[in-house]
């Protein structure tokens, strides 16, 4: 059988503002609203729904995505420029500094909504 994920729901305090600031940083383009979602699509064709939930109800969640070198650079360089602080770790012990775990680079910001998100450019344990 082939599984893949094809969509998934992340909660936010403003769609809209979440799936721009998102599709900005990635250089990706948010889709049109459906219902009550906003889309973005990734490359491997997974999108990430932002829905607009009521105040206090969000659960903080984590998003890492996969990207080249040369994604990096521009979507690092956009984070700083938005002047979000970003860390070289989840548990944000390394503020302002980026990793290079597995030979590569990784960087952890939050998003409008308070999720956790992540950019690596080697997925962990090196593998391709």
């Amino acid at each position: 059988m082939s599984v893949e994920l094809n969509h998934t729901i992340i909660q936010c305090r403003d769609n809209r503002e979440s799936a721009e600031f998102l599709a900005y940083v990635l250089d990706l383009t948010p889709g049109r609203e459906w219902g009550p979602f906003i889309p973005v699509v990734l490359a491997n064709s997974v999108t990430l729904d932002f829905a607009t939930v009521p105040a206090g109800s969000i659960t903080e969640q984590h998003y890492a995505f996969l990207i080249s070198e040369a994604e990096f650079d521009t979507a690092f360089d956009r984070v700083k420029a938005m002047g979000i602080p970003y860390y070289a770790d989840p548990h944000r012990r390394h503020p302002g500094e980026i990793n290079h775990n597995d030979g590569g680079r990784g960087v952890y910001f939050p998003d409008p909504s308070g999720h956790g998100m992540e950019l690596i450019t080697r997925p962990y344990g090196g593998w391709s």
